[in-house]
């Protein structure tokens, strides 16, 4: 992994839109079945759209049901960080990126095998490389 990359909140908002803001800098969900690839089936690495990081290969993405890009395992667990959130009345486990620090979703353990993981991932979080361009 690289240096890890800091900008200021000024810098995040002229690069990033209004929703990939909210959902990166400021750990807020797009609505479920919104994002543009909570339905995406096409080949590809998904890298942070803050960072370009590569997070998650299309291999490992599952249709759970829940309306967002969902996959049982990262690409590299240094690539994920992953802590403790309290917020909403509930414990869940948070993922960021580990290179910005982006908030990226959520990770749950119902996910299918070989990990039972479901990382449940933003698209406004995501881009995708897809390996037929």
């Amino acid at each position: 992994m690289s240096e890890k990359i800091t900008k200021s909140d000024d810098q995040w908002r002229a690069q990033l839109d209004d929703e990939q803001y909210r959902v990166t800098r400021q750990a807020h969900t797009e609505r479920p079945f919104s994002g543009i690839y909570w339905d995406e089936t096409a080949a590809g690495l998904y890298r942070c759209v803050c960072c370009n990081t590569p997070l998650f290969r299309s291999e490992t993405k599952f249709d759970a049901g829940c309306g967002w890009p969902s996959f049982y395992d990262s690409l590299d667990k240094s690539a994920v960080v992953e802590r403790e959130d309290r917020s909403h009345g509930m414990v869940r486990t948070e993922v960021l990126c580990a290179n910005c620090d982006a908030h990226l979703g959520h990770v749950f353990p119902d996910g299918p095998e070989p990990t039972g993981m479901r990382f449940c991932i933003n698209s406004a979080a995501l881009n995708l490389d897809r390996d037929d361009e």
